[in-house]
Formats: C-alpha cells, sequence, structure tokens
C-alpha cells in the first residue's frame, strides 16, 4: 500500500507530516472527471463578447473557422508572453525528500515526481497530500542493491497519457506504469542498460527510447494487449505482476576525439514531425537519430558550449533544439538552409541550466541558483519586467530581465552542511524540473540543493 503525506506551506521551518496509506491509483482516475457537456445547438465561443474580438474578427472578416483559429492562436500567444510576469508562488512541503530530479503532470491537479531518494510520488497541488508509487523490481533483485543512492532522473507520460516511463527500483531498468491508475505493466530489466538511465523519450504511444550513462540509447515497444499472456514475475508476499522485456534496439553513442571515455546520455528529446530523436552526451555532443523499428543515427555535432550538457528540449512549431550547459541554451536548427539561433546567457554565476522547456516560441530556463527565465526565441531577448504605470505613461518593459526567484525550500542541517558551508541559513535550490499545465495556466516546480553533499528539496506552484 502507498503511503501518504499532507500539507502545502509557504515554508519557514521543516515540517514532515504523515497521513494514512492509500492505494497509489486512489483518486488519481476521478482527480479532474467532468460530467458530459450537452448542447441543443452549437454556440459562438465565449470569448466573442469581447470587443477586442469583435473588432478583431471584423478586421479578418467575418465568423468563419479559419479567422477564429488565427485569432485565438495570437491570443494563445500573447498569454504566454504575458503569463510570467503574473505568476505567485505557493510552496509545497515534500517533508525530507532529496532533491526532486523529474516531473510531469498528470491531470489539472496531480503531479507525478521522482527523487534522488529513489522515490516516486504524486502530489495534489490543492491539498498538498502525497502518494507513493511503489517502485517496480528486477527478477534479479540483487542486480539492484549495488546502485542505491542515483535516483529517478525521467519520467514521460506517452502521447495519449495512458502510459507513463520512468526508473525502476534499479536505476538501470525502465519500468511503464498505466495511466491514469498508475498500475503496473511491465519492466525492462532485460539485456537493457548496465548503468543508470538519465532520460526517456516517447516515439509514440508504445514506442519509448532511454538513454543512459553506459552511454547507450534503447528502444522499447510495449503492447498492453499483448502482456495479458506474458508470464510475469511476483513474489510469494502479493506484489503486483508486471512483465519483464527487453530492448528491441540498443545502440552506443560513438567515442569522440575529445574526452572520449564521458559517453554519458545525459537528456534526449523527440522531434514527432520527423521520427527523430535528440540525445546529448556529457562530452559535448549533440546526436542525431532516426527512430522507427531500429535506431539509426544520422549525425554528430559538437556543441559551442560542452560543459555540463543535462538537459534537451525541441520546439515543433519552429522545428529547433535547445541544449542546456553551465551557463548558455544553445540552439540548433538542422534543417537545410536555415541559420542558427545565436546562443542565450543565463547569467546565473556558472550554476548552470538545469531544466528547459518550450511552449510556443518562448522558452523556460530553470537555472543552478533558484531562478526562472524566460526568452522569446522569436524577437531573440529575454522577458523583460513591466514598468508601473503612471498618469503620464502606460506601463511597458522596464529593461530588467524577467526573474522569478523560487523559495527557500527544505535543507537538512546535518554534519556535511555544518562543516562545507559553515551553517548557511539560505542555500538556493537548483531547479532540476518544471512543467506547465498551459489550460489552467499553472507552472510546477521542483529541485533542491545543488551540491551533491547536501540534502533537501523544493517543490512550488505557480499560478
Amino acid at each position: 500500500m502507498a503511503q501518504q503525506q499532507t500539507g502545502s506551506r509557504k515554508r519557514k521551518a521543516p515540517a514532515v507530516e504523515a497521513g494514512a496509506e492509500s492505494s497509489p491509483s486512489q483518486g488519481l482516475a476521478a482527480a479532474d472527471r467532468e460530467g458530459p457537456l450537452l448542447l441543443k445547438r452549437q454556440r459562438r465561443p465565449a470569448t466573442c463578447r469581447s470587443m477586442v474580438h469583435y473588432l478583431k474578427v471584423r478586421e479578418v472578416g467575418g465568423w468563419g473557422p479559419a479567422g477564429l483559429q488565427g485569432f485565438d492562436g495570437e491570443m494563445r500567444g500573447y498569454a504566454v508572453q504575458r503569463l510570467p510576469e503574473l505568476l505567485t508562488e505557493r510552496q509545497l512541503d515534500l517533508g525530507t525528500l532529496n532533491k526532486v530530479f523529474a516531473s510531469q503532470w498528470l491531470n489539472s491537479r496531480q503531479v507525478v515526481c521522482g527523487t534522488k531518494c529513489n522515490t516516486l510520488f504524486v502530489v495534489d497541488v490543492q491539498s498538498g497530500h502525497i502518494t507513493r508509487i511503489p517502485l517496480l523490481r528486477d527478477r534479479e533483485a540483487r542486480l539492484a542493491q549495488d546502485q542505491q543512492g542515483c535516483g529517478i532522473h525521467a519520467i514521460e507520460l506517452n502521447p495519449s497519457k495512458t502510459l507513463l516511463a520512468t526508473g525502476g527500483e534499479n536505476p538501470n531498468s525502465l519500468a511503464i506504469y498505466q495511466l491514469p491508475t498508475l498500475d503496473p505493466l511491465c519492466l525492462g530489466d532485460r539485456h537493457g542498460h548496465k548503468d543508470w538511465i538519465f532520460a526517456v523519450a516517447w516515439l509514440s504511444d508504445t514506442v519509448a527510447v532511454s538513454g543512459s550513462r553506459d552511454g547507450t540509447v534503447a528502444l522499447w515497444r510495449m503492447d498492453p494487449d499483448k502482456f495479458d499472456d506474458t508470464v510475469a514475475w511476483h513474489s510469494e508476499v502479493g506484489l503486483p505482476v508486471y512483465a519483464h522485456i527487453r530492448p528491441q534496439d540498443v545502440e552506443a553513442i560513438p567515442r569522440a576525439i575529445i574526452n572520449p571515455s564521458n559517453r554519458k546520455v545525459r537528456a534526449l528529446a523527440c522531434g514527432a514531425k520527423n521520427q527523430e530523436l535528440g540525445a546529448v552526451s556529457l562530452d559535448g555532443y549533440f546526436h542525431l537519430w532516426k527512430a522507427q523499428s531500429t535506431l539509426s543515427r544520422l549525425l554528430s555535432i559538437r556543441l559551442p558550449y560542452f560543459r555540463d550538457n543535462v538537459c534537451l528540449t525541441y520546439c515543433d512549431d519552429m522545428s529547433v533544439y535547445a541544449v542546456g550547459s553551465h551557463s548558455h541554451v544553445s540552439f540548433l536548427d538542422l534543417r537545410q538552409g536555415q541559420q542558427n539561433i545565436r546562443p542565450l546567457c543565463s547569467r546565473e554565476g556558472g550554476t548552470g541550466v538545469r531544466s528547459l522547456s518550450f511552449y510556443r516560441h518562448i522558452i523556460t530556463v530553470g537555472t543552478g541558483q533558484g531562478s526562472l527565465l524566460f526568452y522569446d526565441i522569436r524577437a531573440q531577448k529575454f522577458l523583460e519586467e513591466r514598468a508601473s504605470a503612471t498618469l503620464e505613461s502606460s506601463s511597458g518593459p522596464s529593461g530588467r530581465k524577467l526573474r522569478l526567484a523560487c523559495g527557500r525550500g527544505w535543507l537538512n542541517h546535518n554534519d556535511f552542511w555544518v562543516n562545507y558551508f559553515g551553517g548557511m541559513e539560505v542555500f538556493p535550490n537548483a531547479l532540476y524540473t518544471h512543467c506547465y499545465n498551459w489550460p489552467e495556466m499553472k507552472l510546477f516546480v521542483a529541485g533542491g540543493p545543488l551540491p551533491a553533499g547536501l540534502h533537501g528539496n523544493y517543490a512550488g506552484l505557480w499560478s
């Protein structure tokens, strides 16, 4: 059974609250359930009451679908640019969990997270309740005992949001859960990776790719209908039954002339339009793969900034990859005849870019200093704070970069903290993960202290 913790906070001191045990699937399926809306006739969108909307519609010529779609697209683009400056933070209490590395929205109020202390949990952002999800165990459980301390670095949902991929109890294995119940489906622990999984990407609803610290990428195919007939292992104490699978293909990252021993695959991103897969390795290279029934490498590019390349994202609208490094974000436009976009500098004291996400033409940057930055890739500049309006002038850009500073979170005041950091009361949190719920204009952000020896966490809901 799963365990629950409760509480949300504007944190002043660490706290741990425990609740009753519950099933991991309890409440997940019905969290944002709505009844059907039956209308006798189609009505105009509610936005037609807006005078601005009316004038824009008149300008583009009537209430035709094309005119409405184009205007709604413009309004979404405007909202994307204005949303960051309107966000306010509400911290969430994660107790004594250590460093949140990965997160994804499950529905309108629940986020699934993975931590360095190898905990998979779901947090309700409204109530603060935490439900721990049991990790899937290898068939040969003894192999996992040597892999403690890595944690869960990746969580990804397939396009239809019916499957979730993450790490298992052994961080070398790929675990697949069914949604919305979070029942276990299968575990990739046979002939797969020999070291920790750092990244996962879905190519389709049933095909996923994992990238590992062993310098390989693996292609996995899941068919839930066939798993019913698979002989699955389970213990005598009644652990859930799930299949044990092997990858369809495993390919190694090529060795570079410079730093050939550091081929660790740190991040993956899928270009869905062309069935292409981008991969970043810690030796400073970007690799592009064609992903079909097998993986076929198309090219490898030396990155302009090659220290701490730990995050990667892809913009479908602009067909551009973005790579986060020690102090920069590099953009890769691989289409022929297209000019590459100049890199941006995070200017956050060299603590690194720790998380990236694209939405339309705005890229959100989570840094190692506990701040969020927002960059307009079309204008090639950071979003700016707006100056206060006066009687003589309306509000406009102030010239200051828009920067959202996250809260203090929780830090374990242990011997390591005392001996190496002089008892610093305030320590910035690296923002290892963030994810948007765009329909409700919410942003979930999480992480923890950057130094490896420090134990702590941060989680916040920006809305």
